[in-house]
């Protein structure tokens, strides 16, 4: 049906679609729904890979998915528990604005975005599927299938600053995810910047901090006080926010030093409490 009608606008939960709809800033010639598509609302174990349906809510991840705690603490940020039970991140991934909250959680499991069309499936990098804002590498002829991404073992968070903690598009979101086999720290943040970043210099302080310390194998290990400051500061640098009537840059910049500076110290802690048990 894609195929026959390439100008045909994929619906599912509608939760950000339907916004655009109702403002007439977009008026589709057709809707496709897919929103009854049993395969896209799988997830599954994929040959040592996590695959997370496109159709897949919320509030199924909130219930099912417990272990996934970055993914379920986003989820839990998603509109109304009536929003959650129709929302998808396969929405968050076509609707590309740097705000979606289910992104930074894909961009530290360095996830890859799924898409399919009669000519096959096709598969890239988070990173390269988003082109800016509201913009994608999807053809006109693919669908979004879902995400797939190898499993991380280590303490992970997402956070989010807004007027509300749900029901509200964010000022600044952040999500850390400590990869305790690769002995890495990732990092990843929403809503500053045309897409969302990642935070490669304050990963590598981080990872390095970490390593010179010996808590990659002794987690109870004292890390020194310039970890977390260290961390911070790089997080807020790598942020490239805009002025605009939910918050300034400068603020949206001290909010992603706020956010690191507890996320990781979250991390630290857990990973200590582990290591002591």
């Amino acid at each position: 049906m894609k195929a026959a009608r390439p100008d045909a606008v994929p619906i599912a939960g509608g939760t950000d679609l339907m916004v655009e709809v109702n403002f007439d800033r977009a008026r589709p010639e057709a809707f496709l729904d897919v929103s009854r598509l049993p395969e896209l609302a799988e997830w599954r174990g994929e040959d040592g890979s996590m695959f997370l349906g496109a159709g897949v809510t919320y509030a199924r991840i909130m219930r099912e998915l417990p272990q996934l705690t970055p993914l379920v603490q986003a989820s839990r940020t998603v509109g109304s528990p009536q929003i959650r039970n129709r929302a998808t991140v396969g929405g968050n991934l076509g609707t590309a604005s740097p705000a979606g909250d289910a992104i930074p959680v894909l961009a530290v499991y360095d996830a890859e975005v799924v898409v399919g069309s009669t000519a096959g499936t096709r598969s890239m990098p988070w990173n390269e599927f988003l082109l800016g804002v509201k913009r994608t590498a999807l053809r006109p002829d693919e669908l979004i299938l879902g995400a797939r991404w190898k499993p991380v073992r280590g303490p992970g968070s997402f956070s989010k600053i807004g007027t509300r903690n749900a029901m509200v598009i964010s000022v600044a979101g952040l999500c850390l995810q400590v990869d305790d086999d690769r002995r890495a720290v990732h990092v990843a943040l929403g809503s500053v910047g045309p897409v969302v970043l990642r935070a490669p210099e304050a990963e590598a302080f981080a990872a390095e901090a970490m390593e010179r310390a010996g808590a990659w194998d002794d987690p109870p290990a004292d890390v020194g006080p310039g970890l977390v400051d260290g961390f911070a500061e790089r997080v807020a640098e790598a942020a490239r926010p805009i002025d605009d009537v939910r918050g300034t840059a400068a603020y949206r910049r001290h909010a992603c030093a706020v956010m690191a500076r507890r996320a990781l110290s979250w991390a630290l802690a857990e990973r200590r409490g582990a290591g002591a048990a």
